[in-house]
């Protein structure tokens, strides 16, 4: 848990703000026999909630398994950043919000565009995150590796735990 006295929206704030760096997820869904399946989605839109929203091809595995059992996992990682969240994902047919999050990422995907009958929206509500920082860069975690080898104490990290 962070060792600094925030408040649950301040953690919740800190949260979207790293996510605002991490485009890409493993977005992990449970297949019919119960395993874990990871493959990484581009998010399009992190709302002020954590919400996020992913386009996708209808005609997948991943989409498959979400309409049957849509609780998921998303990790996230920077550089000296790791998002992991957990919430319940559906399959959402809105062509307005398609159009709203439509970008040239997505065509090299779906190269019909927004109008392609197999381009679908995943919405994902989240319900739980955690997260790792190691504010100042590269330079103070290693400063931070190196202060925990000769004193014994566990590396400084900002950690935090969020339920949405």
């Amino acid at each position: 848990m962070s060792d600094q006295t925030d408040t649950p929206h301040a953690e919740e704030r800190k949260l979207v703000e790293l996510l605002d760096d991490m485009p890409i997820a493993m977005m992990t869904t449970v297949d019919a026999r119960g395993d874990l399946r990871a493959l990484p989605m581009a998010r399009q839109e992190v709302e002020p909630t954590a919400d996020l929203w992913f386009i996708t091809a209808r005609d997948t595995q991943h989409v498959d398994d979400i309409r049957a059992r849509p609780q998921v996992g998303l990790t996230f990682s920077a550089r000296d950043s790791w998002v992991s969240l957990r919430g319940r994902a559906e399959v959402v047919d809105d062509e307005t919000k398609l159009r709203e999050l439509w970008n040239t990422f997505a065509e090299a995907w779906l190269p019909g565009g927004p109008e392609d009958p197999n381009a679908v929206l995943i919405h994902v509500t989240v319900d739980h995150g955690e997260y790792w920082d190691s504010p100042g860069g590269k330079v103070a975690s290693l400063i931070s590796f190196a202060k925990a080898k000769l004193t014994g104490d566990t590396y400084d990290a900002d950690t935090g735990k969020v339920d949405l």
